[in-house]
């Protein structure tokens, strides 16, 4: 049975809190309510952690209410044998992290749990897209993948490729995170293009690196150069060069600046900040690990520098502790903020 969090409510009271009001729960928050459904089949102590998230946000409480109460309909539906929510749970939590047992598990669990009174599901942009891409690697993982033409693509934590290669063309969709792409030559001349969700880069022999945010892109070439080509921008096309970073959204590309060949530091498994805002630090350690890292913004603006291997974000924590005068909080080991020492 599905292991429900005291909502205090009844299935009735929990489908009007979900989608009485008329309005769609974000994608972004309905993914990660699933996660922690998931969490708390894996490890009792995320419980508190979840409490938290729940009280952050309206849409976090709608969400979880809904899982619960499209649980208790399935469970009446069904009477007598295993819920299908329970069984694609007990699915995700045993399979293998980046396995097809585990990625169908959590695209079940999605249609189960929010297709039935939404219509993202069937959206570009549907989040159940990186638990079925091609390649993808978990938070806190991070591994290179060589396709079939030799081009080689590094992977960052929590990031989902798609690989479609035809007749005509080579093409690697970003559905997420970051990557790291060397092409490789291809016999037939096919050209290589990389999609995201603002636009198309093609490569002309380059080794260069690329992050999607919801709204935005960033690109690095480090050798050769990429022609950029926004999905909104009219056809209109941006060469970057060697040694040059620029931005671009579904519509426009910003101007270019120097490209940091320590923001690829992650494919060593290492964190590199050189007078780094604390928060932004703790932002990007927080992508390689599982749950909330929070900053107080009393020590935002503290700065950090230094080489941080990766293998132990923990350990990483306390380095903080004894650089810079703050102190670090867990709720539970999915739960942390860093905040002013009180010493």
């Amino acid at each position: 049975m599905l292991f429900c969090v005291g909502a205090g409510v009844s299935p009735a009271d929990g489908m009007a809190a979900s989608s009485g009001t008329g309005t769609a729960i974000p994608p972004e928050v309905a993914r990660r309510a699933v996660e922690w459904l998931v969490e708390l089949h894996s490890d009792a102590t995320a419980l508190q952690a979840l409490q938290h998230w729940r009280g952050q946000h309206p849409d976090h409480e709608r969400a979880w209410l809904r899982i619960e109460t499209v649980n208790h309909q399935l469970l009446g539906r069904v009477r007598g044998v295993a819920s299908p929510v329970a069984s694609a749970i007990a699915h995700a939590t045993l399979a293998p992290p980046r396995s097809v047992q585990r990625r169908e598990a959590f695209k079940t669990l999605m249609v189960l749990l929010f297709a039935g009174g939404t219509g993202w599901m069937l959206e570009d942009r549907a989040p159940w897209r990186e638990w079925t891409a091609d390649e993808r690697t978990g938070v806190g993982e991070r591994r290179t993948v060589v396709l079939a033409d030799g081009t080689t693509v590094a992977l960052n934590s929590d990031s989902a490729i798609d690989v479609r290669f035809t007749a005509t063309e080579r093409r690697v969709r970003l559905v997420g995170g970051e990557l790291l792409l060397v092409t490789g030559k291809d016999p037939a001349g096919r050209p290589l293009r990389v999609e995201t969700a603002h636009g198309e880069i093609q490569p002309l022999g380059t080794r260069f690196a690329v992050r999607q945010w919801p709204d935005t892109c960033r690109v690095d070439v480090f050798e050769g150069a990429v022609a950029i080509r926004p999905h909104g921008g009219g056809g209109r096309t941006h060469t970057l060069r060697a040694g040059e970073r620029a931005s671009f959204t579904r519509t426009a590309i910003g101007e270019p600046l120097p490209a940091n060949d320590g923001d690829t530091a992650w494919t060593d498994g290492m964190l590199v900040a050189s007078g780094m805002r604390l928060q932004d630090f703790l932002a990007e350690l927080g992508r390689h690990r599982p749950g909330h890292l929070g900053c107080d913004p009393a020590i935002a603006n503290l700065r950090v520098s230094g080489t941080y291997p990766l293998v132990d974000t923990g350990r990483i924590l306390d380095l903080l502790r004894t650089t810079l005068p703050v102190e670090v909080h867990f709720v539970t080991r999915y739960w942390v903020t860093v905040r002013p020492s009180r010493t």
